[in-house]
């Protein structure tokens, strides 16, 4: 029986060990493309701190990182992944979270709100809205993050 235990123990132990270090393996590309980002944001633009990393995987690949700048203002950067013009907005110039999900309420009835984040489309700073209608349709809904406008929809995937 001791064995029998001894046993199903070690192999635990071997499948917890190897979901580590698949899963730090994986993670692993993530963390470095955000140190690169950070750091080409802070030498290029005036971002002090950040607080908040995403990557947004559109027409092309940008790092959105959420941050403070040297006057404390609460800021985005958008960087993108390949060489370009880093995009900076204040937080307050442009249209929050919760009122791009109001557009997309306004004008569409969404059974559930997958995720909400910001993307960049021919240099327009945007919210993407992924979410799901009845029938279980995946849509996406681009608000202008400026003006909190819509810019473009994909529907009944």
């Amino acid at each position: 029986m001791k064995k029998v235990i001894i046993i199903c123990l070690l192999i635990f132990s071997v499948i917890l060990v190897s979901g580590i270090i698949v899963y730090q393996n994986a993670v692993k590309p993530l963390k470095a493309a955000e140190t690169i980002a950070i750091e080409r944001a802070m030498k290029e633009t005036r971002l002090e701190k950040a607080k908040d990393f995403k990557v947004y995987h559109g027409q092309e690949t940008y790092y959105i990182v959420k941050g403070k700048n040297r006057s404390g203002t609460n800021i985005y950067v958008w960087i993108p992944e390949k060489e370009g013009q880093i995009i900076v907005r204040k937080v307050s110039d442009g249209v929050s979270k919760e009122d791009a999900i109001n557009k997309l309420k306004e004008e569409k009835h969404p059974k559930e709100i997958i995720s909400v984040r910001l993307g960049m489309e021919k240099n327009i700073p945007l919210w993407e809205i992924y979410y799901r209608t009845d029938g279980d349709l995946i849509n996406y809904y681009y608000v202008d993050f400026k003006s909190g406008e819509w810019l473009k929809k994909i529907e009944n995937l």
